[in-house]
């Protein structure tokens, strides 16, 4: 398998290896967050495989810079303070309090990460569709569930990560409960942009 640019790609690609080299090192030197660097290679894992696969796949740019602005959301929520507190667990807007902290920015990350993730799931089986797509319904429901087993293996990685680094505050059932939500909200959200964006 070859590298393959395509046009528009190459600052995409310098902002995320920018991005990845300055949050590795923050992570490491200045906050010693360890557990964060594990979710650094899993994003240059992504990455790598988008690059690998990018002469085969037809990811729009807009996917791919969706991508990226969830990954620095991402490393920026669990390496940037805001008045002391970590990025991840600012409350953006108090909708609902105690015990389930609506609306936060880690909600937030999962709405805007997974409503892209759904987009990229769209575009690896869309090759295999056929021109004209007839049955929205039952291939929303597909797409939705692929975008949420990705928001699935992201609840596994950060159980793995509370197992390797116990200290990470990631938090227990309900933040888990919440994040799968956000994921969901993103992913139906991710079907009306492609239904809007299909019927054009």
């Amino acid at each position: 398998m070859a590298l393959r640019i395509k046009r528009g790609q190459s600052l995409i690609l310098i902002i995320n290896i920018i991005a990845l080299v300055v949050f590795s090192g923050l992570y490491l030197n200045l906050r010693q967050n360890y557990e964060f660097l594990i979710y650094i290679g899993v994003i240059i894992f992504f990455l790598l495989l988008i690059l690998l696969t990018n002469d085969r796949i037809n990811f729009p740019n807009t996917v791919l810079w969706g991508l990226t602005a969830w990954s620095l959301l991402h490393m920026s929520g669990g390496g940037v303070y805001f008045g002391g507190q970590k990025l991840y667990s600012l409350m953006l807007i108090p909708l609902v309090g105690e015990p389930y902290l609506i609306f936060k920015y880690d909600q937030f990350v999962h709405i805007v990460g997974f409503g892209t993730a759904t987009l990229a799931m769209y575009y690896l089986i869309k090759p295999l569709l056929r021109q004209t797509i007839q049955k929205w319904v039952a291939l929303s429901i597909v797409i939705v569930m692929a975008g949420l087993g990705v928001g699935a293996l992201n609840e596994i990685i950060e159980f793995l990560a509370t197992v390797l680094v116990p200290e990470t505050g990631v938090g227990g059932y309900i933040n888990t409960a919440l994040d799968l939500v956000a994921d969901l909200i993103g992913a139906l959200g991710a079907i009306v942009y492609l239904r809007i964006k299909e019927m054009r």
